[in-house]
């Protein structure tokens, strides 16, 4: 497709309900949704390359864990605030949409977030997000690069020392270990959650059967690969994982201690998603994770461009 084409390979689309769609060759890949009807936003479905969500709403055995909603963020503990699970007043609502940018290569969005505490209407914090799209080499594959900016005027807000948050993500029952025949894979080699739960790793895969075809399990995967420069590694390298055999995971950013916010600092946790076929892409995660750690981070900057409001740039 040549330049001037007004038809962009990678989309980003506001939907009715306060959605938006996230495409690659008019294939849906996920939706982030915003609407008042849940505590928290998250990307729901995000589906693998046959078209089926490799994520699900909710636990499939607990109905007391129906917040954990696809892939979302949240945190256990900020400032003594539940801002994990639906039993508290807390919330995280979107405040603005910044950016929605098409591609050839990729898409990208941003928006803003106010963390709230469900009663003083001013927020405990605020989150920038830098949501980017990007087809892999194998056919139906792809990246959703995170880029979290947390920022706070006050003094003293932290994320508290907790095992949950600041991102979960929920596999399809299928994949799971308890529910289906999924595979639990971490970078250093570890499998499943006796090897995993709570240590250091670049990465996590859960992968597994999804759909049948010609009486043959499709096998597909999701995996989350943690940025080198993000916060609360302490001594180790690379995050700590909350990982469960029942069909969860995500990365613990302040599971050894209190990551704190400095007043009108921002603090920046950035994260990669990939969405593969086969069984984990043991090569392809550890290559990926190389060349994330090698990308600069976003910024989003008032546009001088015509009837434009925001654009994003990259840093260096």
């Amino acid at each position: 497709m040549n330049e001037s084409s007004p038809l962009w390979r990678c989309e980003v689309l506001p939907l009715p309900h306060q959605q938006l769609q996230f495409r690659i060759d008019g294939r849906e890949c996920t939706r982030w949704h915003w609407s008042a009807d849940a505590p928290r936003p998250y990307f729901w479905p995000l589906n693998g390359p046959s078209g089926i969500s490799l994520t699900r709403m909710g636990h499939p055995g607990a109905a007391n864990h129906d917040h954990h909603r696809s892939l979302w963020f949240a945190h256990q503990d900020v400032l003594g605030i539940d801002c994990w699970t639906d039993h508290t007043p807390a919330m995280i609502r979107q405040t603005q949409r910044l950016v929605l940018d098409d591609g050839a290569d990729a898409a990208r969005a941003a928006w803003r977030l106010h963390w709230l505490d469900g009663h003083d209407p001013a927020p405990l914090l605020q989150q920038d997000v830098v949501a980017t799209i990007r087809p892999l080499d194998t056919l139906g594959a792809w990246t959703l690069e995170l880029q979290c900016d947390f920022l706070t005027s006050a003094q003293g807000v932290a994320f508290r020392q907790s095992n949950f948050g600041i991102l979960g993500l929920r596999v399809a029952k299928s994949l799971s270990r308890a529910f289906g025949a999924g595979i639990i894979t971490g970078a250093d080699g570890g499998v499943n959650e006796q090897e995993l739960f709570g240590r250091p790793n670049r990465w996590i895969d859960y992968s597994g059967p999804i759909a049948v075809k010609d009486n043959e399990p499709v096998l597909e995967g999701i995996a989350i690969i943690d940025h080198r420069q993000n916060p609360g590694h302490r001594e180790h390298q690379w995050a700590c994982w909350h990982v469960r055999d029942d069909g969860w995971f995500g990365p613990s950013l302040s599971r050894h201690q209190d990551v704190e916010l400095v007043a009108d600092e921002v603090l920046r946790c950035r994260y990669l998603i990939v969405v593969h076929a086969g069984p984990c892409p043991v090569e392809l995660l550890h290559r990926l994770a190389e060349g994330f750690d090698q990308q600069p981070a976003y910024r989003v900057i008032r546009s001088r461009q015509p009837h434009r409001q925001y654009e994003l740039t990259r840093d260096g």
